[in-house]
């Protein structure tokens, strides 16, 4: 709340202004009773009639003041919230993502943030109020009569005793509900977003199943919370009504005695009230700040999250790349694993070069060229790109020279165009069209019913996963990359298909150093050099020919891929040729 003090003040201030108020009400109630009611003056009657809705007006009016400047400083601090964890989560590395389930990402961002906001907004100001209105009564007490005062305080400490044990075993269920809310949302989120492969296997009754028990865990917590409130509230409300009873009792018998007047027993008597409703009010602030604070630890525990690819102090901006990579005795290991899923990786890649990378399943194909970019970093050995090490650049610089084409292409809601453009929004049209024909993409986007300027679906699901890589590859071509890496990047589009966008990459890649992640021969087979992975070690280097005859692991890849590919020829009419 640091940038909206002033109004924070102004909501306090305010605050000040609302309690003083209320404790001058029982003043007035004290004078009419003892000076106008008692003694028959109409005057005073009316005067003190006039002075109470003076006092209401302006009570009425700060109040109002106190709920607007709160809910400008509280909406202001959601809003600083919300933009500190997102920034966060941009900045957290892909471990960090790997590890983080998305619907509990989900309800941090939203709900937590909302629950903390409710606090800052209502809860924080209730309690500010109730512990002037604490203060204030307790000394009013005594200034009119200590004795009577006495009396009211003793009921305190039990009221605090109820209070505490309320607040104590409120905190870690409100955390408890925000976990179990995370977990709702991870299961919609999860069958939202896979809806075509539940509906394809018809799984939508143990999909309902999944989230019904979600929802029925979260119900159950709620009715533990509320049944906790239920007990506190009635047994706070009678501990304070044993105070007001004690109060009335003594009272009688000093005005019995002429030590005390009416209008002071009265006025006591609302005091004792004043007194014990804001304890009630902490009573249900303390719901307010449990939750909140449930939900600011949860907030806390990704703003303090640990980046394992942090930024190196110091770092300077890459200089323009030729596009030189040196893995030099490189191992790596995901965080928490005991294994390593590279070790002592060494090679070096030329500008202009193509390296295929082949390997089983789970060989570290992917782990390999995910080190370029520093989406991990490496447990040993370094990565260099014209000579330097790539943690000594700062990640912008880096990022923004090595065009990436991932295995799952995503796009975002919005026009193709955008989405073509999303690495470089200042590319002009036709430059957009000059790497979209490259990708061999233009043709499929001119049939769209707005063409370049059609609106893709969430996700890009709207289109086919052939067209949807097809846009990937434009948008990795658009920014010009020193260094290209392609994963897997043709998996989804048909054999004829990936003959044509190889043939229009030959010539891109010819000028920049390209790395290759792909299952079909005929993509890898013209590669300069081809990296082959076993069990996260490199088993062999050489061209296709020399790979044939000199490892027995690639020929049996060689040839399980090559008779795929001619399966998938045979049936789509495909150019054997070449493709084979």
């Amino acid at each position: 709340m640091r940038r909206y003090r002033v109004t924070a003040a102004l909501a306090v201030l305010a605050v000040l202004l609302s309690s003083a108020a209320d404790l001058a009400v029982p003043q007035v109630l004290r004078w009419v009773i003892d000076s106008g009611i008692k003694a028959a003056s109409g005057s005073v009657i009316l005067r003190g009639a006039l002075l109470l809705v003076a006092v209401a007006v302006a009570g009425g009016f700060v109040e109002f003041l106190q709920d607007y400047w709160t809910a400008v400083a509280s909406h202001g601090a959601a809003y600083e919230m919300r933009n500190s964890i997102f920034a966060k989560l941009q900045e957290l590395s892909f471990a960090y993502h790997d590890r983080a389930e998305t619907g509990q990402l989900i309800t941090r961002v939203t709900s937590d943030v909302e629950q903390v906001r409710d606090f800052v907004g209502g809860g924080l100001v209730q309690a500010v109020s109730a512990a002037l209105l604490i203060v204030g009564s307790v000394a009013l007490l005594f200034a009119m009569d200590w004795r009577l005062a006495l009396v009211s305080l003793s009921v305190v400490p039990a009221t605090l005793l109820v209070l505490w044990r309320f607040i104590a075993g409120l905190g870690p269920m409100f955390r408890r509900t925000q976990e179990i809310l995370g977990r709702l949302n991870s299961v919609l989120q999860e069958n939202i977003a896979g809806i075509r492969v539940v509906k394809a296997f018809a799984r939508e009754p143990y999909e309902s199943q999944r989230y019904e028990q979600a929802n029925v865990d979260l119900l159950r917590q709620g009715l533990i919370v509320r049944r906790m409130v239920a007990n506190a509230f009635p047994l706070q409300t009678f501990v304070g009504s044993l105070g007001v009873v004690a109060v009335t009792w003594f009272g009688a018998a000093l005005i019995v005695r002429d030590e005390l007047t009416v209008g002071a027993l009265v006025a006591f008597t609302s005091y004792v009230m004043l007194l014990t409703g804001p304890l009630m009010t902490l009573g249900i602030s303390a719901q307010s700040i449990a939750r909140s604070g449930a939900s600011a630890v949860r907030l806390f525990e990704v703003l303090d999250a640990e980046n394992d690819v942090a930024e190196k102090p110091g770092a300077v901006p890459a200089q323009p790349l030729t596009g030189r990579v040196v893995f030099d005795d490189v191992s790596f290991r995901y965080p928490g694993d005991m294994r390593d899923t590279l070790s002592h990786v060494s090679f070096s890649a030329e500008p202009g070069e193509t390296i295929a990378v082949v390997g089983a399943t789970g060989s570290g194909k992917t782990s390999l060229v995910n080190l370029i970019p520093r989406f991990y970093d490496v447990a040993s050995g370094r990565v260099l790109l014209d000579g330097v090490d790539i943690r000594d650049v700062t990640l912008d610089s880096l990022r923004r020279q090595i065009g990436i084409v991932m295995q799952d292409s995503v796009l975002f809601t919005g026009k193709v165009r955008d989405n073509i453009a999303y690495g470089r929004t200042g590319a002009t049209d036709a430059e957009i069209q000059a790497a979209a024909t490259a990708a061999q993409a233009d043709r499929f986007i001119h049939s769209l019913p707005d063409g370049y300027d059609t609106l893709v679906g969430e996700r890009g699901l709207t289109l086919s996963g052939g067209q949807r890589q097809r846009i990937a590859i434009a948008r990795a071509l658009l920014i010009d990359p020193r260094v290209l890496i392609m994963d897997d990047s043709t998996s989804s589009v048909d054999a004829e298909t990936e003959a044509a966008l190889r043939a229009g990459l030959l010539a891109l890649m010819g000028t920049r150093t390209t790395f290759v992640v792909a299952q079909r021969l005929s993509t890898v087979r013209r590669a300069d050099r081809i990296l082959l992975l076993d069990d996260g070690r490199i088993s062999a280097v050489g061209s296709h020919s020399e790979l044939l005859e000199t490892s027995n692991l690639y020929a049996e890849i060689a040839e399980s891929q090559l008779v795929r590919e001619e399966a998938a020829d045979a049936a789509s009419g495909g150019e054997d040729g070449e493709v084979a």
